[in-house]
């Protein structure tokens, strides 16, 4: 896969309804270990609740949420800046990635073009990963990308009942480009 030429990332719209929980569907063994919203009995009412939440919150800049998708508008998965700090010009990066476009790029060009596009349409100066210790394959996006990792944070993460240690990475705003 060529980076940035195949794969897009575009605010989340309603429609996209049936795509995201199908994504989720598809990969709920590996979400479930990693994102504390899902849980193995995923419904779609949970998608339509959580995109009619997204789409107010990235008009009114408190969150900024991406599906990503093929050039042929394929749903791959998500992407988003949450946790936005105005005062402090930060906010925590995540993502996920559909099971069947995983390994192929895809994280790490979505993360770069969200890093992209909050230095060029926000006054953020920093994107914090954190990203449980064990979930290697976030580990690798992150590194890929060029976030920078900083450290761990002990028991920084709960995860469905448990803490986990994570590492934190950071992507920064130098001279108007991301790095």
């Amino acid at each position: 896969m060529k980076p940035d030429a195949e794969v897009l990332i575009r605010p989340l719209r309603i429609d996209d309804v049936p795509a995201l929980y199908a994504a989720v569907r598809e990969s709920l063994p590996v979400l479930c270990l990693w994102m504390p919203w899902c849980h193995p009995d995923y419904e779609i009412e949970e998608s339509q609740t959580w995109i009619e939440k997204q789409i107010p919150a990235f008009q009114a800049g408190e969150e900024f949420t991406f599906a990503i998708v093929s050039t042929s508008d394929q749903f791959l998965g998500v992407i988003g800046l949450n946790a936005v700090d105005h005062n402090n010009r930060r906010a925590n990066l995540g993502y996920w990635v559909r099971v069947s476009a995983s390994a192929r790029g895809v994280a790490t060009t979505a993360t770069r073009l969200v890093a992209r596009w909050a230095f060029q349409h926000t006054d953020l100066n920093r994107l914090e990963l954190v990203i449980a210790v064990k979930n290697t394959a976030s580990l690798r996006v992150a590194e890929k990308a060029g976030a920078i990792r900083e450290g761990i944070l002990r028991s920084r993460l709960m995860l469905h009942g448990r803490a986990h240690d994570a590492a934190v990475f950071s992507i920064v705003r130098m001279d108007g480009e991301a790095v």
